[in-house]
């Protein structure tokens, strides 16, 4: 006996396979490749981009460390007359010790003792406290223009930079390079995630943000400057800084 046809409705969310023969495709061409549109290309790389082929990390590192040492030691007569005659400057001008000693920040986030030449009054860390209303940087920078707490004398380093040669003992001990990011006084724990990369490196006598409007620059800036000059380093960027350095010395540019 034949079975009665189904009466079943399909549910309307059952699947219905369809044949393939019954199957449309329509093959879409891939998009168009634009063309070249003037005024679309990437700007030209900055003056301080690492040039293709230079010399690896690893070399420059011990080539830097070594012309640090010779350039240091060829300036050292020079130097030495400077140093005894600004110190004689800064004992003169005002009491306190002729040499400033303070902990900074250096590579890997290691303290060390950095050293300069003495351009504040004596007690110009607890004078500082009722000047902060007036600083004119975004923390943890601290700057005023004028600020009452420089000597006479001191203003007259800051701007020549001859309050930074002592450091020349920091660069022969090797805590500090001629060229790198400068060594902050407040320690790493401070430092946002993105900051660290600072600390690749050596710190510096003079970098990269010194010759871009010098202490002018604010703290994020400097960073951003300082991470630059680390993924470009090179032996002709370290002589660029160097030359250029001596330029914003001379013009007294952006000095603090």
């Amino acid at each position: 006996m034949t079975p009665p046809p189904s009466t079943t409705t399909p549910s309307p969310h059952a699947e219905v396979a369809v044949p393939p023969s019954q199957i449309h495709t329509e093959e879409r061409p891939p998009p168009p490749i634009p063309e070249e549109v003037p005024g679309m290309l990437l700007p030209p790389p900055p003056w301080y981009a690492r040039p293709e082929g230079s010399t690896t990390l690893a070399s420059y590192e011990w080539v830097k460390r070594g012309t640090d040492i010779v350039l240091c030691l060829i300036a050292l007569p020079a130097a030495f007359v400077l140093l005894i005659l600004c110190a004689i400057a800064v004992r003169l001008d005002s009491p306190g010790p002729v040499i400033f000693r303070q902990n900074r920040t250096g590579q890997g986030g290691r303290r060390f003792r950095m050293y300069k030449f003495r351009t504040m009054v004596e007690n110009a860390e607890e004078l500082k406290q009722e000047y902060l209303h007036l600083n004119e940087l975004t923390g943890p920078d601290f700057k005023i223009t004028d600020d009452p707490r420089v000597t006479k004398v001191g203003r007259f380093l800051r701007k020549t930079s001859l309050d930074e040669l002592p450091q020349i003992l920091n660069v022969l001990r090797g805590e500090m390079s001629l060229v790198g990011p400068r060594p902050t006084s407040f320690s790493a724990n401070t430092y946002d995630l993105w900051h660290t990369e600072r600390l690749e490196v050596k710190p510096g006598v003079t970098g990269l943000w010194q010759i871009s409007g010098r202490s002018d620059v604010d703290f994020d800036e400097r960073l951003r400057l300082d991470i630059a000059y680390i993924r470009n380093r090179s032996h002709r960027l370290d002589l660029a800084i160097l030359v250029r350095t001596f330029g914003a010395v001379v013009s007294r540019r952006g000095a603090a």
